[in-house]
């Protein structure tokens, strides 16, 4: 037998919102982690290029100055801070907009980088660093097979 319940919409109104919620964080998780979130992350790329490490990372409307960069152990720390202020005045209204974003991206360095020789710099809102790095072993490619399927009858 069932039992009655009382309907409360208010209730069901907190279920949908809790599944789109869910719903949303699980379809653009993989996006950027804490874009959602209000958070801001640059963009990063590493590789070995004439037996430098090059680290290069994205910072548009980012003072070089505002930007801190650290090396503890094998570990390489920067961070900063964008501030962005757009004023917009048209016809008989006014706007503006100001916005402040920090980041703190954190990369563990491969063996062999000497991290005492580190160089950086800024260009064009791409901060560059580079270090020595003798004895990377440089990417090995694996190839991987495709072997054909057997078709059943039916």
């Amino acid at each position: 037998m069932f039992a009655l319940k009382k309907w409360e919409p208010l209730g069901e109104l907190s279920t949908l919102k809790r599944e789109m919620d869910e719903l949303f964080n699980r379809a653009f998780s993989n996006i950027a982690p804490g874009f959602f979130k209000g958070g801001w992350y640059p963009s990063v790329e590493s590789y070995v290029k004439g037996g430098n490490l090059v680290v290069k990372a994205d910072l548009p409307g980012i003072d070089p100055k505002e930007v801190d960069i650290s090396i503890v152990g094998n570990t390489m720390t920067r961070k900063g801070e964008r501030k962005e202020e757009r004023k917009e005045e048209k016809g008989e209204y006014f706007f503006r907009e100001t916005s402040y974003d920090s980041f703190e991206r954190t990369l563990t360095l491969p063996a062999g980088v000497e991290t005492d020789k580190v160089h950086a710099s800024y260009r064009n809102g791409v901060i560059e660093i580079t270090m020595p790095a003798k004895g990377i072993e440089s990417p090995k490619k694996i190839t991987v097979g495709l072997e054909k399927e057997t078709k059943k009858a039916a």
